[in-house]
């Protein structure tokens, strides 16, 4: 389809901004659905400016793959693309570490379309109907270029019920002799449950923060908060921690964790806290307790615009709160992956309210994604984490 679009979303597609909304599309020759190829022509000269997917479904009415005049979506094309993404992820892949995201969305050029790698296993998510038709041209390639014997297939809970066959948590290639996929990461081992566990089964972008947090609690106690799966505290373990706390309100989760910690040889002691993390801080903070190094990485307190003011709320809190547990010499970590918040504004937040703790402290790092989740536009950067030192 031939599309025109206003002067704003022509100044979108000249800064490279994969994103066209819909009050930016001047005139479509035709209607469409999701997944026809959407060439994009300048309003004066008639040239063309770039190609996207359309999707009717979404304000985001049409998500851009290339810049820059017109291409064809063949086999070829989508092929070099993945190819550009391993070579990204060359350096990571010379660690001892077996997992990691192939393709990340709009940063990679893929809009909507997450690929991550566990061993032998390859984990592709879908959150929009403008791949289905694209399958059969990107899936082998992946397959080829991350040496995978298997392919399970994740989709978004809107496109479950979809008119194409396709499945949530089907295996499209290959076999799965069992849903939760042990893997490496920096030397440590984890379980990724690829079938029913969130995302694709399990968070990949905190990988070198583990890692260093493990060498940073060698010796020490360590508290996880927000745990999840463990993967600070199963980093801290192995690494040589003498006693780990994983805090998170799910069982579930907890249970994953001390599964993740048997894969593991470590001396240290694991406890495991199950409840609000709010309310399970407040109550160690009251029973005098501290720690020599705090990790605080919740999930995003921002889905919406209108949710911004009280996350930013709970990251004071949770500094606050955080600064209380730390020992003397200790050390907090503190992140977010709210993509609404800004670095700025949450190294802000830390900032303000450690120093009204009235605790000397001294932010000795600031970090953000690992190499396999580069970021191609400003929406696409979510992850920050700060590393602040007690006196």
């Amino acid at each position: 389809m031939a599309v025109k679009l206003t002067n704003k979303g022509e100044r979108s597609v000249k800064s490279r901004h994969p994103w066209i909304f819909s009050d930016s599309v001047d005139k479509i020759n035709k209607e469409g659905t999701a997944g026809d190829i959407a060439v994009i022509f300048n309003r004066n000269t008639n040239k063309p400016m770039g190609i996207g997917l359309y999707d009717p479904d979404s304000p985001i009415s049409i998500k851009m793959l290339h810049f820059g005049g017109g291409a064809k979506l063949d086999e070829a094309y989508f092929s070099n693309k993945i190819d550009t993404a391993f070579d990204i992820r060359s350096a990571l892949l010379e660690t001892n570490t077996n997992s990691y995201r192939l393709l990340f969305g709009e940063n990679d050029g893929f809009p909507g379309l997450i690929a991550d790698v566990y061993a032998s296993v390859l984990v592709v998510k879908i959150y929009n109907a403008i791949w289905f038709p694209f399958i059969q041209m990107i899936f082998p390639k992946l397959i080829e270029i991350s040496g995978c014997d298997t392919l399970v297939l994740r989709l978004s809970r809107g496109l479950q019920q979809n008119q194409v066959g396709l499945v949530e948590g089907e295996v499209l290639f290959g076999a799965l002799d069992n849903e939760v996929v042990h893997f490496i990461e920096h030397g440590v081992k984890f379980s990724a449950h690829v079938i029913k566990g969130h995302k694709t089964g399990y968070f990949l972008d905190h990988r070198e923060n583990r890692r260093r947090v493990g060498r940073l609690s060698k010796g020490k106690t360590m508290l996880d908060v927000f745990s999840y799966a463990g993967g600070f505290s199963i980093h801290a373990l192995a690494k040589g921690a003498t006693e780990v706390t994983s805090l998170d309100i799910s069982e579930q989760a907890l249970a994953v964790a001390k599964a993740n910690r048997k894969l593991n040889k470590h001396k240290g002691k694991h406890h495991t806290i199950a409840g609000d993390a709010f309310e399970e801080l407040e109550r160690l903070i009251r029973e005098g307790k501290q720690y020599d190094v705090v990790v605080i990485d919740p999930p995003s307190f921002a889905k919406s615009k209108r949710e911004i003011v009280v996350a930013k709320k709970k990251y004071a809190q949770l500094a606050r709160l955080g600064a209380q547990l730390v020992a003397k010499n200790g050390l907090l970590v503190l992140a977010s992956c709210s993509s609404r918040v800004t670095a700025d504004e949450f190294f802000q937040i830390n900032s303000e309210t450690l120093k009204a703790s009235g605790t000397y402290f001294e932010l000795i790092d600031k970090t953000f994604h690992d190499t396999d989740h580069p970021i191609g536009f400003a929406e696409g950067a979510y992850l920050k984490c700060g590393y602040y030192r007690f006196a």
